[in-house]
């Protein structure tokens, strides 16, 4: 009785190429994920990981928040910096943002 107002839905036929299309671009997305985020994060980590690695007593540093200090203790998972005279920070190694050249605090 209501078939005059409602019309039947039928679906379309697919193209010969869409499935393949459809790889193509899946691969594709995957490789601009890759190279454009992925591959330079873990070279970051990478870079990171190596610099934290190389701590040594007497380092120049900056760590995450801004603040900069000359490491007088090194153990496995945290330093001690001294930040001024008499004054020290205990700090965990992953904090370290970069290691500064040496004589930069007597010059800042």
């Amino acid at each position: 009785m209501l078939d005059f107002f409602i019309s039947s839905a039928h679906a379309q036929e697919g193209a010969a190429g869409g499935g393949i299309a459809q790889i193509v671009m899946l691969v594709g997305f995957v490789l601009i994920f890759y190279f454009l985020l992925w591959r330079p994060q873990a070279k970051r980590a990478k870079q990171h990981k190596q610099l934290i690695s190389n701590l040594d007593k007497g380092d120049e540093i900056v760590i995450g928040g801004g603040m900069v200090g000359r490491i007088t203790k090194v153990s496995d998972d945290f330093l001690t910096m001294e930040v001024a005279e008499g004054t020290e920070v205990n700090v965990q190694k992953s904090a370290v943002a970069a290691v500064l050249p040496k004589g930069t605090i007597k010059s800042i």
